[in-house]
């Protein structure tokens, strides 16, 4: 079965990424305005590129890359512009996607060893003996809002797949779809070279101890493929287990009360990773263009002249400061024209009532 990363163009000029299974399918729900949110008001859509992998996890992470890149990037990418791409963008892209570009560019080989300056794949996740289904499906929805797409299962107590995974994961489907189980923990981790194992305590283990936030920083760093270890929802890890991790992994947390659930230590981790990764950022709303300074006078002057009629500024002698105190408030907040322009509005209508 192949997965499709791709983007479309919106009628505004704006990018969207996404990926499915289903490339045709997608994009004509897509067109129709069928998939509510951002295309759906931006129609009509035109797909500009798409790359095709094997499977869910490297589509999405894909995803989850070109969508935090800039449109010059964007761009360099649909034009298929590849020594753009190589100097802008592929240095911060995923292995599995930098592994299509090179196909589609035709490179291969030598020459491919010779561009390759990718970053390391993103760390896993791994949960031994997982409890519960529905903490197995609020794990997943933690890792996929900071673009970790690749969970690791070691002997789960009721077995896998858990139906009461899926609910808790809140769309958070890929991941689950994707999670591999292992016998033991060894098993899970044996192509990783960086394995930390998150614990409240060093159980008896001697091994160099650091928070998320160096964890990250290491993993951002480091040669080689990375991996969190979280233990069972009651008890943690064992000492076994963290013997076979090359550091603990300690989140700064109240000594008097030291206790996150499955979900919440997955969520710390993640984040701290995502804060080095190129994920997309909120978008910048535009809060129009600031108020010329002659505009705020006339709401100003506006304002004074209602109060002075309405007998506000009493006694006299007090006036000049409480109109500069009447400035400040005004003047603070930093107006744009439409703001002006409707407050100026309201006066108006408090000092000419509409006779009903």
């Amino acid at each position: 079965m192949a997965f499709y990363t791709y983007i479309l163009r919106c009628a505004d000029g704006s990018y969207y990424t996404g990926h499915t299974d289903d490339l045709e399918a997608r994009f004509a729900a897509h067109q129709s305005g069928a998939i509510k949110g951002y295309t759906s008001e931006r129609l009509p859509v035109e797909l500009m590129w798409s790359v095709e992998f094997s499977t869910r996890a490297e589509a999405m992470e894909s995803e989850f890359q070109i969508k935090g890149w800039s449109r010059k990037k964007k761009e360099a990418l649909i034009a298929e512009n590849w020594a753009k791409l190589k100097q802008a963008a592929v240095s911060h892209t995923s292995p599995s996607l930098s592994d299509a570009l090179r196909l589609r560019s035709g490179q291969t080989g030598e020459a491919a060893s010779h561009t390759e300056t990718m970053p390391h794949p993103t760390p896993i996740i791994v949960l031994v003996r997982p409890q519960l289904g529905e903490n197995i499906g609020k794990a997943a929805r933690a890792m996929l809002n900071f673009g970790l797409t690749e969970m690791r299962l070691v002997a789960p107590r009721d077995g896998w797949p858990n139906p009461d995974a899926g609910p808790a994961a809140a769309g958070a489907d890929a991941v689950l779809d994707g999670a591999q189980v292992y016998d033991t923990l060894a098993e899970a981790v044996a192509d990783c070279a960086h394995v930390y194992a998150t614990t409240v305590r060093k159980r008896g283990v001697t091994k160099p101890v650091v928070t998320p936030e160096e964890a990250a920083c290491e993993i951002h760093a480091a040669q080689g493929r990375s991996a969190y270890v979280f233990g069972p929802e009651r008890s943690g890890l064992e000492t076994d287990d963290v013997a076979l991790a090359r550091k603990i992994l300690t989140v700064p947390i109240n000594p008097d009360f030291g206790s996150l659930n499955l979900a919440q230590a997955v969520i710390l981790c993640a984040y701290e990773w995502s804060k080095q990764a190129d994920l997309a950022q909120p978008t910048v709303t535009d809060l129009g263009e600031p108020a010329p300074q002659e505009e705020l006078e006339g709401m100003i002057a506006q304002f004074e002249a209602l109060l002075d009629g309405a007998g506000y500024f009493f006694p006299p002698d007090r006036a000049p400061a409480t109109k500069r105190t009447l400035r400040n408030l005004l003047t603070k907040p930093g107006w744009n024209h439409l703001e002006v322009r409707t407050l100026r509005g309201v006066l108006s209508s408090l000092a000419n009532p509409r006779q009903r």
